[in-house]
């Protein structure tokens, strides 16, 4: 590819991209109007893509890279300040914003995003010390293959994490994709919604909530003592080695579950999977052991890849709502 036809292939991006934010609406005064909104939307556009965090980050890259943006749009009067910026940024409608932002990343991935992890995290330097503005919240959907965020909500708190996933899900496209979801997640009206608009489910569970972890762990515990020999199950094992430490992953994956359907009755349930880990860092050595419900039918080494591999605690996670 020449250096043209890269240049034409950019602008060619550009205005695919400010094609998904036509509708987005722009409450200022027209006749007052000194950035036009495609020309702040792909200046966010290019900041995020070359690492701005902050509103300060994407004013200095603005002014630093001016030349640049103005291959794809005049930026007449320049870019905005960093005040300019935050008062424009706030006037727009989030909601809106996200509708286009999502229909633009689906556009993006033309396939299925295959594997979207849906998760809840603190936003990095939002909050400070004590008697300053309380953290932000956000909970995201990362399509693995693509490594891209399709959607964000932003929620109060962590616990409002399980108003906010319902709510991300119903703007993205998810047919034909495996989401996975950890504990907070695991609640039948999530898994329901799943399955309607025509995907699968992992969801983790965890212990402190209802009886469903408690009867998978004591069924799994019993097989295992007796080498899976009254149970249908696939296994598959991984080792990694990394920065002198070595885990050993086990995925089983039980398929023949209808007495716990029969017991619980959840939407689309049909394998569960227990995940057990060994860490090796020299003399020291953790185990951990985890377990998912999920409406696959898959054997382990082809599910095993879909399940996150998640940071290591003192006590086994696990446990969901019934």
């Amino acid at each position: 590819m020449t250096e043209g036809d890269a240049a034409v292939g950019a602008v060619k991006e550009t205005t695919v991209f400010l094609s998904h934010f036509r509708d987005l609406p722009d409450y200022r005064q027209k006749g007052k109007v000194a950035y036009p909104l495609e020309e702040v939307l792909l200046l966010m556009l290019a900041a995020a893509l070359a690492g701005a965090e902050t509103v300060a980050d994407i004013a200095r890259l603005g002014r630093a890279r001016l030349s640049f943006l103005q291959r794809f749009r005049r930026f007449k009067n320049g870019t905005p300040s960093h005040d300019q910026l935050g008062i424009i940024l706030a006037k727009l409608d989030p909601i809106a914003f996200q509708r286009c932002f999502v229909a633009w990343t689906a556009a993006l991935t033309k396939t299925s995003a295959e594997v979207i992890a849906v998760d809840g995290k603190t936003v990095r330097r939002s909050y400070q010390k004590k008697g300053a503005e309380e953290p932000i919240h956000v909970v995201s959907a990362f399509a693995a293959r693509q490594r891209m965020v399709l959607g964000q909500v932003k929620v109060g708190d962590k616990s409002n994490e399980i108003v906010a996933i319902p709510a991300l899900l119903e703007l993205l496209a998810i047919e034909g994709a495996v989401v996975t979801i950890d504990a907070i997640g695991c609640q039948r009206e999530i898994a329901q919604q799943i399955i309607d608009k025509k995907a699968d489910y992992i969801l983790a569970l965890k212990g402190n909530q209802g009886t469903l972890r408690d009867d998978v762990e004591l069924f799994a515990r019993e097989q295992k003592a007796v080498a899976f020999k009254n149970a249908s199950v696939s296994q598959d094992t991984t080792v990694d080695g990394d920065h002198g430490r070595i885990e050993t992953r086990t995925v089983t994956v039980f398929h023949d579950i209808a007495w716990l359907q029969d017991n619980h009755q959840w939407p689309g349930l049909k394998s569960v999977v227990m995940v057990e880990s060994e860490r090796e860092a020299g003399a020291k050595v953790e185990t951990e052991t985890r377990f998912y419900i999920t409406s696959l039918t898959l054997i382990a080494n082809a599910l095993g890849p879909m399940i996150p591999v998640i940071g290591w605690s003192k006590t086994a996670s696990t446990g969901c709502s019934t």
